[in-house]
């Protein structure tokens, strides 16, 4: 598969992890890009520079291959502008082959002095957006690549509530940077469509956690295999930091603490990393919030990332070429 995305990083297939706390860590990154994918290294799994700048050297032991680092720019209770600051600048010390920001551009939250840091060493600068003018300024202050990610995505998908199916060539028609699709991919239908909609590639990160590769417990990935694409949920809509989770009994507490009109001083300590932490490692699928997204739907097993990614990528051909003979 050849697109601009391919080009741009040397890579065979034009899919890319997308960023997930804990869960992002050197053997799951490593195996994405050796599988012809684009692996992800999140920043915030790691708490100080040292651990951060030795995840990155596993990572690079354990492929030869370019990958991503994700770093979130969010309110955080452990995450510091200082740590955002640091995660940046041993990028470009390590001259990382790109990042993913998440959250508030880098001009508005590190300074423009950071973006030329980057962009001199090398480091290919990717803004995760939910809208058109965000894609727009991402593009006018040096980003070299757009994803769009639409209402369907778990995490933070922006409270424009735009579809991937309308945002995706909506941005690709307003940027000259390639565009990535976010939102509801998981398998090579997804993608074929994302490609038809404008993207130079697709970034997924559910369809990741049910790989043999992710680090995390077994129930966990089985939860995922059943559940529908009607069982997940806003949350955090009150606050300002609206999320998609799949619907458990922490996501119900969420939502009737809101509309009780609860503020952020009862949703924080059912929102913290600690809790997802003890979720992965026990597989108790009720304690946490599971930010996941609709694509849940559309998964049915756990793929070693080789075979998922190569069959994404037959899988896409199959349905190209089918559409192809429509006409």
């Amino acid at each position: 598969m050849k697109t601009r995305i391919t080009e741009m990083f040397g890579i065979e297939y034009p899919i890319i992890c997308g960023a997930m706390m804990w869960l992002c860590k050197p053997k799951l990154c490593a195996a994405v890009s050796n599988a012809g994918g684009m692996g992800n290294l999140t920043a915030g799994n790691f708490e100080n520079e040292e651990l951060f700048r030795e995840a990155i050297r596993e990572t690079r032991k354990l492929t030869d291959r370019p990958f991503m680092v994700n770093v979130t720019i969010l309110p955080s209770v452990h995450i510091t502008a200082e740590h955002h600051k640091m995660y940046l600048r041993v990028c470009a010390e390590e001259k990382v082959a790109g990042l993913e920001i998440s959250g508030t551009p880098l001009d508005k939250a590190a300074g423009k002095e950071y973006i030329e840091m980057l962009k001199k060493a090398g480091v290919k600068l990717f803004h995760k957006v939910g809208s058109v003018r965000h894609a727009l300024h991402a593009e006018k202050i040096g980003y070299d690549g757009i994803y769009a990610a639409g209402i369907e995505e778990g995490g933070h998908p922006l409270n424009d509530d735009v579809t991937t199916m309308v945002l995706t060539p909506r941005i690709a028609g307003s940027v000259r940077i390639p565009v990535v699709s976010v939102g509801g991919i998981a398998n090579g239908r997804t993608m074929a469509a994302a490609l038809a909609l404008g993207a130079q590639g697709v970034m997924m990160a559910t369809r990741f956690v049910a790989t043999k590769e992710c680090e995390v417990h077994d129930n966990i990935k089985q939860e995922i295999i059943r559940r529908q694409e009607h069982e997940t949920t806003l949350i955090c809509k009150s606050i300002g930091l609206q999320g998609r989770a799949i619907r458990n009994r922490l996501a119900e507490e969420v939502l009737s603490i809101e509309a009780q009109q609860g503020g952020l001083e009862k949703l924080i300590p059912l929102m913290s990393g600690k809790r997802v932490k003890e979720a992965w490692e026990t597989g108790n699928v009720d304690i946490a919030p599971m930010m996941m997204g609709q694509s849940v739907g559309l998964i049915q097993d756990v793929p070693s990332c080789k075979e998922l990614i190569e069959r994404m990528a037959a899988e896409a051909k199959e349905d190209i070429d089918r559409v192809r003979k429509l006409f």
